[in-house]
């Protein structure tokens, strides 16, 4: 399957997509501890450099991930593109545990910590006057063409930041949840077009 194929897409109103993940991170803890010695030697395609890190690096395929994995049993994973892959690499790789010895029932409090997306906002913006109208904004040119922007204060959003582009393309980072992207990115078109930033007939031009 394309990997495009499997990221989590949010279509607008207009029925164009808005945004769409490109990164899941979620941790996810198993019942025992790991031997990450001996799993490096016999897990295909593992990094183990206990001196400069003192987790195993661990990369499968179907679905293509990248999962970091403690002594302790905690797995970190990342490189999906949506949650029900993530969770999906997430078993994987307690399959590929399986196959060395180590004895795995399931994994336990699997968690999102962080969602990466890209999308439009369907308009050009004016990154200089946008600086001025929001709050919680950072721009410096110079060093990077994006206006970072953070959603302080609104309750469950207040952990997202995003990146905004002249070009009205944006990058969404620190959501933990599908519905938290498109909840986001819906705020962020009603804040621009109140402040006169951008046109409320405006659709992105993705299809």
């Amino acid at each position: 399957m394309d990997a495009v194929k499997k990221k989590s897409k949010f279509k607008g109103p207009d029925g164009k997509v808005w945004s769409e993940t490109q990164n899941v991170v979620v941790s996810a803890s198993i019942d025992t501890d790991l031997p990450l010695e001996r799993l490096a030697t016999k897990l295909d395609r593992a990094e183990y450099n206990p001196e400069q890190f003192p987790g195993l690096i661990f990369k499968i395929d179907e679905p293509k991930a990248s999962s970091l994995l403690f002594s302790s049993g905690k797995i970190i994973c990342t490189g999906t593109k949506s949650i029900t892959e993530a969770k999906k690499a997430i078993n994987k790789i307690l399959d590929e545990l399986r196959k060395v010895g180590i004895k795995v029932t399931k994994a336990r409090d699997i968690e999102v910590q962080n969602m990466v997306a890209s999308g439009s906002v369907g308009g050009k913006l004016n990154l200089n006057e946008i600086v001025f109208k929001f709050d919680n904004t950072e721009y410096e040119p110079e060093q990077f063409p994006g206006l970072v922007y953070k959603l302080v204060g609104q309750s469950v959003l207040a952990n997202i930041t995003f990146l905004l582009f002249g070009t009205g393309k944006i990058v969404i980072t620190g959501a933990k949840s599908e519905q938290q992207i498109k909840d986001s990115v819906l705020l962020l078109r009603k804040q621009l077009i109140k402040e006169g930033e951008l046109d409320a007939k405006s659709s992105p031009l993705n299809k």
